[in-house]
């Protein structure tokens, strides 16, 4: 009988870290993440849920001659925001992975 104190303790310390990851996971997906490119010509936002929420474009960079620019200048600033997200996010939830060898994070 010895064994089932352990393994009730075991299962409350994996609840509380259950929670825990929940309320990390909560309050990572209510943050906003901003990027810009081109001097601030574009700026993308998103949350943490890795949804891109807005995306703002200076008049003055769009120009029908060079869409090339401007693609890429939208190109910069969506792949900076969503690193912000994805690094954030393996800061926030890696905590809970450390030492564990857990495919995907």
């Amino acid at each position: 009988m010895r064994g089932g104190g352990n393994m009730n303790n075991m299962m409350k310390q994996m609840q509380k870290m259950q929670k825990k990851m929940m309320a990390a996971q909560d309050e990572l997906h209510e943050m906003t993440f901003e990027a810009t490119a081109g001097g601030g010509m574009v700026k993308v936002t998103a949350n943490g849920k890795k949804e891109i929420t807005d995306v703002e474009i200076n008049e003055e960079v769009v120009d029908p001659d060079d869409v090339e620019m401007l693609q890429d200048l939208i190109l910069a600033a969506t792949n900076d925001v969503m690193k912000q997200v994805e690094d954030t996010t393996n800061e926030k939830m890696g905590q809970f992975t450390k030492g564990m060898n857990i495919p995907g994070f």
